[in-house]
C-alpha cells in the first residue's frame, strides 16, 4: 500500500503508526525542480525541467530499478568524493550534455551523475509528469534546500504489508485515526489509478468501435441473407408449391444462416484469441507495466455475444420477409418487388434482441451513459443513412428523367440504376456511410484541436509558470524578472495544495456529486487566498468578503465545478492543508477558465485562514521568446530553488499526447470503415447477378463495353460520393457536439477533411464496383438471356 502526504513529511507519530503496521516502510519525496549543467567549453549554463524523486534505501520495495552499466541503486546513489551520486533518464541528460560522472546541480546542491535510467519499476504509479525523471536518495536533497517549508512536493511512504493482511480494514483505520491528516491511501489493487481509468476508457472506446463495426457487419449479413434468399427463389417456390408451411421455410434457413452465423463468431473468437498472445512478446516491450498476455474467459464471452446478437438481430428481417412470400410471386421471379414489414411478432423479437444487445453493451462496459447514447447514435446514423439512401434514390430518378441527360445514355443508366428499384443504393450508402462517419467526426475533431492548441493558446498563454517562490524571494524575483528586456505581463499569487475531505459535513468519499466533478476530489488542488479579487474575476453568485475582513474562513469556488459538487452560497467545506483540516463557508462563485492558461485556483479563500500557513507563491510571466533564454538565466542565477516550467513545452506535451490519442481513434475509426468495405465488397458481390443480366440486355440493344463499364464505375462513384456527403453532415454534428460541449472550444467546419471522406467514399465504391464488373462484361448475351427463359 502507499500513503501520500502534500506539503509536508509524516509526522513522528504518524510514521510510527506506518511502521506497526508494515513489514517495511519506504519514504520518497516527489517534486519538480531545475536540473542545472555548466557547458565546459563555452561557461554557459544549460537548464531543464526535471521530475525528482528522493527515495531511501529499502526503494523500490518490489521490482527493480534498472540501470546503465549494471549498477544497483545503492552503488548509484552513493557519495564520493564529496557529491551525491543521482541517475536521470537518457533524454534529460541528453538535454543538458551530461556524460557520466558529470556534475550537475539541483537547487544548491551539486551532484554527479552516476547512470543512465534504463528501466523504472513504479513510473507508471507516478501519474504525469512534465519533466524526464531524476532519481537520488532523499538524504542526498538536503543540500539542495529544495524542500523548504512551503515547498511543492508530495511525500509517499510505500508499505510492505504480511501477505494476508486485510487492506480495507487497514484503510478504515487510517481514516479513523488521522481524519484530518489529509492522508490519500492506494493499494495493489488499484496500484494506478490514473492509468488503470485511462485502460478502462481506452477499453470502452474499442468496445464501441468494435460495436459500430458490428452494426456494418449487420448490414452485410443482412444484405447476404437477402441475396442468399434471393438465390434460393426457385427452391423455396418448389418447397412452399409442394406444401411446406412459411415456418417450416423459416425454420431451414435460419438453421443454416445460424450454423453460418456460429463458425463466423468461432473464427472470429479464435483469431481474436491467439493475435494478443503472439504479439505479447513484440508489445511488452512498449508498454510502461509488465503485462500479461494470454487467453481470457470473459472477453471472449463478451464478444460471442455480441457476435450471436448481431448476426441474429439483422438476419431474422430478411428470413421473416421470405416467410411471407407467395410461392407465385417467387415463380414469377419479380424483380425489386417491394418488401412487406414482417409480422408484428418477428418486430418485437428484433426489437428484444436489440435491447439484448444493447444492454450488453453497457453491462460489460460499465459506462452506462456511454453505451446507450452510443447505441443511440448508432441507430440514428443507420436511420438517417437509410433515409438518405432513398432520397438519393429519388433525386436520381427524377435526374434520370430530366433534359440535362438526354443524350448522354452512359450517365442516365448510371442514374437509372442508382433510382431503380432492387438497386444497391441502400446498402452501399449503409456499407460505407457509418465508417466514414466516424472517420469524418475524427477528422473535424482531430483539426478543430489542433486549432485550438497550434492557434489559440500560444497568443494568449504566458511563457513561464515559476512556482516555489519563497514569501523572502517574491521582491527579488519580480525585479530580476521585469529587468529582462522582451518580459511583459507578470501576476503572482501564494499558493498551497489540499485535500477536500468533507462537502457539508459529509466526508468527500460518500458525497453525492455529479461525475464531472470526480477529479476534483481525487487528489489534492490548488489553493490561494486574496483579500480583493484578482484582476478579471468575475463573481457570478454571491459576494466577495471586505478587504479587511478577519472572520470565519470564507471561500470563492469556481462555479462550474462547485455546482458540480452540489454546492450553494452558504454551504461548507472542509479542506485538509499542511495536515490541518480548515473549514470555509462558500461566499461566492465566479468564472473560472482554465484554458486560458492564467493563474487559476478553484478555491480562494479569505486571507486570515492561510496567511499564516507556511506557503510559496507562483508566477505567470509572458515575455517574447527572444526574452525566454535570458528571463531563466536572471531568475536561476540567485533563485535556484525556484522552478520554471515553460508553457511552449507543456503544450508541446499536451499536443503529443493528443496527437497519440488521435491517431488511436483514427486506427479505432479504421476498423470500421474496413468493415465497411468489406461488406462493400460483399454488396457488389451479390450485385453481380443483377449486372450479369443487365449488361446482357445493354450488350443486344448495341451499347458497347467501354460504356457499360463506365457506367457501371459511374454508378458506383455517385454512390460512393453520396455516402460521403451524408457522413460529413453525420461526422460534422458529432465533432461539432464532441469541441463545443466536451471541450469547451470554439468550432470551425474543416473543409479538407471533408472533401477527402467524399473522395474516399466515392473511390472505394469505384473500386469495388470495378473489382465485380468483368464477369458482367465478359458474359455472353445469348447464355444469359436464354438461362432468364
Amino acid at each position: 500500500a502507499e500513503i501520500s502526504l502534500t506539503y509536508r513529511f509524516a509526522e513522528a507519530e504518524e510514521l510510527a503508526w506506518m511502521q506497526a503496521r508494515a513489514e517495511i516502510v519506504s519514504e520518497i519525496a516527489d517534486f519538480r525542480s531545475m536540473a542545472a549543467a555548466t557547458d565546459p567549453t563555452t561557461g554557459e549554463v544549460d537548464r531543464a525541467l526535471t521530475q525528482v524523486k528522493g527515495v531511501d534505501g529499502a526503494y523500490p520495495l518490489y521490482g527493480t530499478l534498472l540501470l546503465s552499466g549494471g549498477l544497483t541503486p545503492q552503488e548509484a546513489f552513493a557519495r564520493k568524493d564529496g557529491r551525491w551520486g543521482a541517475v536521470m533518464e537518457p533524454v534529460l541528460a541528453a538535454r543538458l550534455g551530461l556524460e557520466i560522472g558529470d556534475s550537475f546541480r539541483l537547487g544548491a546542491g551539486e551532484y554527479a551523475l552516476t547512470a543512465l535510467i534504463e528501466s523504472e519499476p513504479d513510473k507508471a504509479a507516478g501519474g504525469f509528469g512534465f519533466g524526464p525523471r531524476t532519481i537520488l536518495y532523499r538524504e542526498a536533497l538536503t543540500e539542495s534546500g529544495l524542500l523548504a517549508p512551503g515547498t511543492l512536493f508530495d511525500s509517499r511512504y510505500r508499505l510492505k504489508l504480511p501477505e494476508h493482511e486485510n487492506l480495507s480494514f487497514i484503510r478504515a483505520e487510517m481514516k479513523a485515526d488521522w481524519p484530518s491528516a489529509g492522508m490519500r491511501w492506494r493499494d495493489r489493487r488499484n496500484g494506478a489509478p490514473g492509468v488503470e481509468r485511462f485502460v478502462q476508457r481506452i477499453g470502452a472506446f474499442l468496445v464501441l468501435v468494435g460495436l459500430a463495426a458490428l452494426a456494418m457487419g449487420g448490414v452485410g449479413v443482412s444484405a447476404a441473407v437477402r441475396s442468399y434468399l434471393d438465390g434460393k427463389t426457385e427452391t423455396i417456390a418448389t418447397l412452399k408449391t409442394l406444401g411446406a408451411e412459411g415456418r417450416t421455410i423459416f425454420a431451414v434457413y435460419l438453421i443454416q444462416i445460424g450454423a453460418l452465423a456460429l463458425l463466423g463468431v468461432g473464427i472470429g473468437l479464435a483469431v481474436g484469441a491467439g493475435i494478443p498472445a503472439l504479439a505479447g512478446p513484440l508489445m511488452s516491450g512498449m508498454l510502461p507495466v509488465p503485462a500479461l498476455f494470454d487467453v481470457y474467459a470473459g472477453p471472449l464471452i463478451e464478444a460471442g455475444t455480441y457476435g450471436v446478437l448481431t448476426a441474429l438481430i439483422f438476419a431474422l428481417w430478411p428470413l421473416a420477409q421470405a416467410r411471407e412470400l407467395r410461392a407465385a410471386r417467387l415463380f414469377r421471379d419479380i424483380a425489386g418487388s417491394e418488401r412487406q414489414v414482417p409480422r408484428p411478432a418477428y418486430l418485437l423479437v428484433i426489437g428484444l434482441l436489440a435491447a439484448a444487445l444493447i444492454g450488453a453493451a453497457a453491462a460489460f462496459s460499465g459506462l452506462w451513459q456511454l453505451a446507450l447514447g452510443f447505441a443511440a447514435g448508432v441507430m440514428g446514423a443507420l436511420g438517417a443513412l437509410n433515409i438518405a439512401a432513398r432520397l438519393v434514390g429519388r433525386l436520381a430518378r427524377r435526374l434520370a428523367r430530366s433534359r440535362a441527360v438526354r443524350g448522354r445514355p452512359v450517365l442516365r443508366l448510371a442514374l437509372g440504376a442508382v433510382g431503380g428499384p432492387g438497386g444497391e443504393t441502400t446498402g452501399v450508402v449503409l456499407s460505407l456511410g457509418l465508417g466514414l462517419a466516424v472517420l469524418a467526426a475524427v477528422g473535424q475533431i482531430d483539426t478543430n484541436l489542433r486549432d485550438v492548441i497550434g492557434r489559440e493558446l500560444p497568443q494568449r498563454a504566458p511563457a513561464f509558470f515559476f512556482v516555489d517562490i519563497q514569501n523572502h524571494q517574491l521582491d527579488p524575483f519580480l525585479d530580476r524578472a521585469r529587468g529582462v528586456e522582451g518580459v511583459g505581463d507578470i501576476a503572482t499569487a501564494p499558493m498551497l495544495r489540499g485535500v477536500i475531505t468533507k462537502l457539508n459535513g459529509v466526508p468527500a468519499e460518500r458525497a453525492k456529486i455529479d461525475p464531472a466533478a470526480g477529479w476534483v476530489l481525487r487528489g489534492d488542488r490548488g489553493v490561494t487566498y486574496a483579500a480583493t479579487p484578482p484582476a478579471g474575476t468575475v463573481v457570478t453568485e454571491g459576494e466577495w468578503w471586505p478587504e479587511d475582513y478577519s472572520g470565519p474562513p470564507l471561500v470563492s469556488f469556481a462555479e462550474e465545478e462547485g455546482k458540480e459538487l452540489g454546492l450553494k452560497i452558504g454551504d461548507t467545506i472542509t479542506v485538509s492543508i499542511l495536515g490541518r483540516e480548515l473549514t470555509a463557508t462558500v461566499a461566492s462563485f465566479r468564472v473560472v477558465e482554465f484554458r486560458d492558461m492564467g493563474i487559476n485556483f478553484l478555491m480562494v479563500w479569505s486571507p486570515s485562514a492561510l496567511a499564516g500557513a507556511p506557503h510559496s507563491h507562483i508566477a505567470t510571466v509572458h515575455a517574447a521568446e527572444t526574452a525566454e533564454g535570458p528571463l531563466l538565466r536572471a531568475v536561476a542565477g540567485d533563485l535556484p530553488n525556484v522552478t520554471a516550467i515553460g508553457v511552449r513545452d507543456a503544450v508541446g506535451q499536451v499536443t503529443a499526447a493528443l496527437e497519440d490519442l488521435a491517431m488511436a481513434t483514427r486506427w479505432g475509426a479504421s476498423v470500421t470503415l474496413l468493415t465497411g468495405v468489406v461488406v462493400l465488397i460483399g454488396a457488389a458481390a451479390a450485385g453481380e447477378r443483377r449486372r450479369v443480366h443487365e449488361a446482357a440486355v445493354l450488350k443486344t440493344l448495341g451499347m458497347t463495353r467501354p460504356a457499360i463499364l463506365r457506367s457501371f464505375a459511374l454508378r458506383s462513384a455517385i454512390l460512393g460520393a453520396a455516402a460521403g456527403a451524408v457522413a460529413i453532415g453525420a461526422g460534422a454534428l458529432a465533432g461539432r457536439s464532441v469541441i463545443q460541449d466536451v471541450m469547451e472550444a470554439s468550432y470551425s467546419f474543416a473543409l479538407v477533411p471533408a472533401l477527402t471522406i467524399v473522395i474516399g467514399g466515392a473511390l472505394a465504391a469505384l473500386l469495388a464496383g470495378l473489382v465485380f464488373a468483368w464477369r458482367p462484361l465478359s458474359a455472353r448475351p445469348a447464355q444469359v438471356l436464354r438461362a432468364r427463359e
